[in-house]
């Protein structure tokens, strides 16, 4: 993988967990714990999520090339469609519920709260999806890992330190809409190519 291309994943799932859940729930959780605390249980929480993503990718590159493109385009376009259609208010309320459900004490509680509740939020989430699109697609699963993790550490420190000011800044909608239409251009062009053959 080139380093442009390493960069470009790095900018593309951060740019995606912005708007997500699971940030929100990061911003929540640091407000009632130690954000160092936060920072260690969401980025572990998030690097074995991107561990699973980056196998479920490597099982797709199994399927015949015109097929897994087509698997691929489908899952960029679902991507955009979600950041496109679903409201972000949404969001917001999912990710508050989450870092809400349980009050945290000791350090290792912190950590592991921290852990779980986004090791479980990821599950089936736009990022960790993308993360095996990206693997099937580039047929490079550890720079997919290492990247994609890089950018959801990435996202635990902005989170647990400065997640409530980001918000103010750069409105949701902005981020999501952002994220809807590059997904959708890589879904089209993905689609392209496999009908190209």
């Amino acid at each position: 993988m080139s380093p442009g291309a390493f960069v470009g994943v790095i900018v593309i799932m951060f740019l995606l967990e912005l708007p997500d859940k699971t940030m929100i729930a990061t911003i929540v959780m640091s407000t009632r714990a130690r954000p160092s605390s936060i920072v260690l249980g969401a980025s572990a929480g998030f690097v074995v999520q991107m561990g699973i993503a980056v196998a479920a990718g490597s099982v797709l590159t199994l399927l015949p090339t015109r097929p897994k493109d087509f698997v691929v385009a489908a899952l960029f376009l679902g991507g955009a469609a979600y950041l496109l259609l679903v409201p972000e208010k949404q969001e917001e309320v999912e990710g508050e519920r989450e870092g809400e459900r349980e009050r945290v004490g000791t350090r290792w509680r912190e950590v592991s709260t921290a852990f779980t509740v986004i090791f479980l939020g990821e599950f089936g989430d736009l990022t960790q999806i993308q993360a095996a699109n990206f693997s099937a697609k580039t047929h490079q699963p550890v720079e997919v890992f290492l990247a994609s993790s890089l950018a959801m550490i990435a996202v635990s420190f902005l989170g647990a330190y400065g997640g409530r000011a980001l918000q103010r800044i750069v409105p949701l909608r902005l981020i999501r809409l952002g994220g809807g239409v590059i997904f959708a251009g890589l879904g089209v062009y993905t689609v392209v190519q496999a009908v190209r053959g």
